[in-house]
């Protein structure tokens, strides 16, 4: 009896175990609505991964530490050579899209902040904060609103016509240059950005404003994997929108640093003089650098250079000193010429005597 006791308690413990191991089923219907609606949201959610945010943090330039700061605000012409990765193509092709295009998507999908452009100073406040709506307004772009169902936002609907990439063939970037002593490091950090929108109105208005500001802070962990193409010849796409700021390797003039009186160089000087006055900006900011850091003696580099034009280069990367020049033979001197003999001739003596 005892058996069969025990032998019906491993069967009822061995069905419970079974139990728990089990799948639950559910309706697969109804998980995949739920992915989807998931999907959505995350696709539409304005955080970041762990990963993009440490990754920008990493690249992130800290400039509260800095003994030297000089901020600068320049213009780019997007229609020049230099400047036109960041204007091509006018409309999405071939997966690739311009800066604005890029800009104006994530501002549409809530994913940036925008702010209010100003003309007089550059506001990072929330109380400056723009809606995408109001941009469309201000700027009477066609769009199709459609309101959302649930905690989702309303959409926007834009054709890809009636985005105004090609009139934003302009850009104000607002750079910082500083001296960090403690690290001993001199570099440029990109602050802002603002598209510049030049159009023409139904109304016959010609409109050229500054669209909206954003931090480059928050646009990097888009556009540092946005690969572009930086020349005509080389078709190859080595570089990013991350590294064309990064290095500088746009070209734009300065219209303005910052001062007590808050006024552009337009403000400060005449026509004939901002051309002068921004050369010289420019002049500040390289002499500074090179004021950091100690410079060669002089004398030392004109002994390189004397010591560099005795020697010849023979092969490839070997040097060997020139032979040196061979003196010219000295002229044997001419005896002096003889007298000539008197017309009175000597007596000769005989060898005898």
């Amino acid at each position: 009896m005892r058996r069969y006791y025990i032998g019906a308690m491993l069967i009822a413990f061995a069905i419970c175990v079974q139990a728990q191991n089990a799948p639950v089923r559910t309706n697969r219907a109804a998980d995949r609505n739920t992915q989807q609606a998931s999907g959505a949201n995350t696709n539409r959610s304005t955080e970041l991964s762990v990963r993009a945010q440490m990754m920008n943090e990493q690249l992130t330039q800290e400039i509260g530490n800095a003994r030297w700061v000089r901020n600068i605000l320049r213009e780019l012409d997007l229609t020049k050579e230099k400047n036109a990765p960041l204007y091509y193509p006018v409309q999405e092709m071939n997966g690739m899209k311009n800066l604005f295009t890029t800009l104006f998507h994530l501002f549409s999908e809530e994913k940036i902040k925008a702010y209010n452009y100003r003309a007089d100073y550059e506001s990072f406040e929330e109380d400056n904060l723009l809606s995408f709506q109001d941009m469309l307004k201000q700027f009477k772009i066609l769009y199709d609103a459609v309101p959302g169902s649930g905690n989702l936002p309303v959409r926007y609907i834009i054709n890809a016509s009636d985005i105004p990439s090609r009139e934003v063939n302009k850009l104000y970037v607002k750079e910082a240059w500083f001296f960090d002593q403690k690290n001993s490091t001199y570099d440029v950090k990109t602050l802002a950005i603002c598209p510049i929108a030049e159009m023409t109105l139904e109304s016959g208005e010609e409109l050229r404003q500054g669209m909206f500001w954003v931090k480059y802070e928050d646009i990097r962990p888009f556009i540092k994997n946005n690969y572009i193409m930086t020349s005509n010849i080389n078709n190859a796409k080595t570089y990013t929108m991350d590294d064309f700021f990064r290095r500088r390797m746009y070209d734009g003039e300065i219209i303005q640093t910052d001062n007590l009186m808050n006024l552009p160089l337009a403000m400060l000087f005449d026509k004939n003089e901002i051309a002068e006055e921004q050369q010289r900006i420019e002049n500040q900011l390289r002499t500074f650098n090179e004021a950091l850091w100690i410079q060669p003696d002089t004398t030392t580099v004109v002994l390189n250079k004397r010591e560099a034009r005795k020697t010849t280069t023979v092969t490839r990367g070997s040097t060997v000193k020139a032979p040196p020049k061979e003196k010219a033979p000295k002229q044997a001197k001419t005896p002096p010429a003889e007298k000539a003999a008197s017309t009175k001739s000597a007596p000769t003596r005989s060898i005898r005597r």
